[in-house]
């Protein structure tokens, strides 16, 4: 088999396992929570650790892949998080499995920097028409198949085994780039952007932080408005940097191309809707509606199909139909799908959810294979490390903002109204609704209080589907406007 293929194989085996990791412990939570002792903020934390360095590294890792070489610091990703996954696995209290998870996430990081990179210096023309769509595809499966795969590994073997699991794919995989993948490096390579990373990181940990502890202490708390303001700040301190440094982390000026901001919105736009739901899917499948891992993930598995049927296809329509049109089509019936998710009520049964599950899937298969398109078609092939890092950077912030953000207006909602129905104080149905939200009310709580609970958090679920919905759509409406084939550079220059 050609190189180009071999790096094809391990440019997606590597992507599938880190991305796989975002959606894989979703339905190992209610065990986690029951072996650790967890709270609901710290199972959140488990999703987020993840995604928030993920984000934040992944710039900085294409820039240090342009300096060092493009398949020593994919290399280097592999080691740190297959060494991270076993971290994991070894966890005794959920402060060591969140720090490993963020660990984990900085070894994510560096390979998704990298791939798209990889990629674009093997392949030409038409060929890397079907091997982006190849790599979107595995990335559309890994985020679905994440609930199947962890829900038969955590019934089957025990939690610890969705990060086991990463120990030999991870070998396997830096065989094959040591053995099979070529170097490469930018000849005239930017430098790195400390400052970006230092002030983007800290934005994004303290806007996820206060979102979570939002509830908690309260909105208008010094400690919740004192992060938020901070992270506003910071945030504007970032893009100040970002204009006058030398060598930014998040060059501004691709974003006077309207195709390649369009391909950022599209990518927070399915990352803050469906892929951060995705949690709060599983804890009503298994918290409310009774559902074992295994059983949980095994609903995911329609749309999982659904989606690699639909990204295939995609490949072929991508040389007849309009990007704009694909991808702005994807997030539009991703909407119609969440939408038809949400109504949910005591005594459903998961049937409920499959036609939206089915409408969603097919959703994300137009989407995955476009934005990855997208982001290559709109800059040289110089600088396409850089390109991917951004999209891969979206991605990421819109998992963890939708995570924290969805999770906080599902928790607010469910106290309101526990607090209602109840008569009791806040503080009191706040705990209410993270216990009923986790799964931890134990059989001392009186029947009531639990279906009060119960109802609260379905209250919070249905507003959260709904919200993931209006996100969606204004992803399609604005992606629709944005993307135009003038922009993208001719795949064959």
């Amino acid at each position: 088999m050609a190189r180009k293929w071999w790096t094809l194989v391990a440019v997606c085996v590597a992507t599938f396992m880190l991305l796989l990791d975002i959606t894989v412990v979703n339905v190992a939570l209610p065990s986690i929570r029951e072996d650790l002792g967890s709270s609901f903020e710290d199972l959140q934390w488990v999703v987020d650790a993840y995604a928030l360095t993920l984000a934040a590294f992944v710039l900085t890792a294409g820039s240090l892949a342009d300096r060092l070489g493009r398949r020593r610091v994919f290399l280097y990703g592999l080691v740190v998080f297959t060494g991270a996954s076993v971290a994991c696995a070894l966890s005794t209290t959920p402060v060591m499995l969140n720090l490993a998870r963020a660990v984990q996430g900085v070894g994510g990081a560096v390979m998704f920097a990298v791939s798209l990179a990889l990629l674009a210096q093997e392949f030409r023309g038409p060929e890397r028409g079907s091997a982006t769509a190849v790599y979107g595809a595995s990335i559309g499966v890994a985020l679905a198949a994440g609930p199947l795969v962890g829900g038969a590994l955590t019934d089957g073997l025990g939690w610890e085994w969705i990060f086991w699991i990463n120990a030999p794919i991870g070998v396997a995989a830096i065989a094959m780039t040591v053995a099979k993948v070529a170097e490469s490096r930018e000849p005239n390579p930017r430098g790195v952007d400390w400052v970006g990373l230092v002030s983007f990181s800290a934005a994004n940990g303290l806007l996820v932080f206060g979102l979570l502890r939002g509830n908690a202490e309260g909105w208008g708390s010094t400690l919740v408005a004192g992060c938020l303001c901070a992270a506003a700040v910071l945030m504007a301190a970032f893009v100040l940097a970002q204009a006058l440094v030398r060598d930014p982390m998040l060059p501004l000026g691709h974003f006077r191309n309207h195709s390649f901001t369009g391909a950022q919105i599209g990518a927070f736009a399915i990352s803050g809707s469906m892929f951060a739901l995705f949690l709060y899917i599983t804890l009503y499948l298994q918290n409310i509606v009774g559902k074992d891992a295994l059983a949980a993930g095994l609903i995911y598995l329609p749309s999982t199909i659904l989606t690699l049927l639909v990204s295939g296809a995609t490949a072929n329509m991508m040389t007849r139909v309009p990007l704009r049109v694909l991808l702005s089509a994807g997030l539009a019936v991703t909407a119609v799908g969440l939408l038809a998710m949400s109504g949910r009520s005591e005594g459903d049964e998961w049937t409920a959810l499959l036609p939206g599950f089915l409408i969603a899937g097919l959703g994300v298969g137009l989407i995955n294979p476009v934005l990855a398109n997208i982001a290559l078609s709109t800059v040289p092939d110089e600088e396409s490390g850089v390109a991917s890092g951004i999209n891969d950077t979206f991605r990421q912030v819109g998992v963890a903002t939708g995570v924290a953000g969805l999770g906080a207006l599902l928790l607010a909602r469910a106290a309101d109204y526990v607090e209602s129905t109840l008569g009791v104080p806040r503080e009191q149905a706040r705990l209410l609704a993270e216990g009923a939200s986790s799964g931890a009310l134990g059989p001392d709580v009186p029947a009531a209080v639990v279906a009060a609970a119960r109802q609260g958090f379905l209250e919070g679920f249905n507003v959260i589907l709904l919200v993931g919905a209006g996100l969606a759509l204004l992803g399609a409406l604005l992606t629709v406007l944005l993307v135009r084939a003038s922009d993208l550079i001719a795949q064959d220059q």
